[in-house]
């Protein structure tokens, strides 16, 4: 006797993919609105206190966002594993690492222009895997999707870059994160944090390369249909 639709593992599957996809997509969409909104209200002044008024829900929709690899790992999202760690650990550690330790850095307008880029970013990106859980698929978004990111994705790691530079000066000053270990060993952050920039490019090399070899096999394969004439 055949399961019911709803208790048949791809069914749950893809409703708790579709549920996932939806709580992202709303979260980014009311954070890109806030800041939507609070611009043309404020003006310049709104992108200074930016991090204080969408901080938090920022570092929800990123914490949560952490389960993609989860769902890569047991298979019920076709993704690559490493291109997409590469992904995640970059905001994680721009986001709860550089930022938000660092108060003087929170005030910066590169904060603004950051969380402007990675919700653009995630805005489409959501909108298109959500469609394509429940079967529902459009030229437009599909080249949209596969397109916005070439342009904007540089443009975040020179941003996330510029982020490190800015926060340098405050993690000298305060010491944050450096420690002495035992042997007379210590650990300068500093200069963690330096070497973490130059490897920020090289993983955006790697990065860039994987998803502009998916975007030529998904197009490639996409039915677009020609207008007749």
């Amino acid at each position: 006797m055949a399961l019911p639709a709803w208790l048949q593992p791809r069914y749950r599957k893809n409703t708790y993919l579709f549920i996932y996809y939806l709580i992202q997509f709303c979260g980014h969409s009311w954070i890109f609105t806030n800041m939507t909104v609070r611009f043309f209200s404020f003006g310049e002044d709104s992108m200074v206190d930016t991090f204080y008024a969408i901080g938090l829900v920022m570092r929800l929709c990123q914490s949560i966002s952490l389960l993609e690899l989860l769902h890569i790992c047991v298979g019920i999202e076709p993704n690559h594993l490493f291109p997409r760690f590469l992904q995640l650990t970059e905001r994680i550690i721009i986001l709860f690492v550089v930022i938000t330790s660092q108060e003087e850095v929170q005030e910066k307008y590169v904060v603004c222009v950051l969380f402007v880029f990675w919700n653009l970013l995630d805005m489409v990106r959501y909108t298109y895997s959500m469609l394509s859980v429940i079967g529902i698929s459009y030229a437009i978004l599909t080249w949209f999707s596969q397109t916005l990111w070439m342009p904007i994705y540089p443009l975040c790691v020179l941003a996330e870059a510029f982020a490190i530079y800015q926060s340098l000066p405050y993690f000298e000053s305060f010491g944050t994160y450096s420690t002495k270990l035992p042997f007379d060993l210590s650990i300068y952050f500093p200069y963690v944090l330096k070497i973490y920039l130059m490897m920020l490019f090289i993983g955006m090399y790697y990065t860039y390369s994987h998803l502009y070899s998916e975007r030529r096999d998904i197009l490639g394969v996409f039915p677009f249909k020609k207008k007749k004439m």
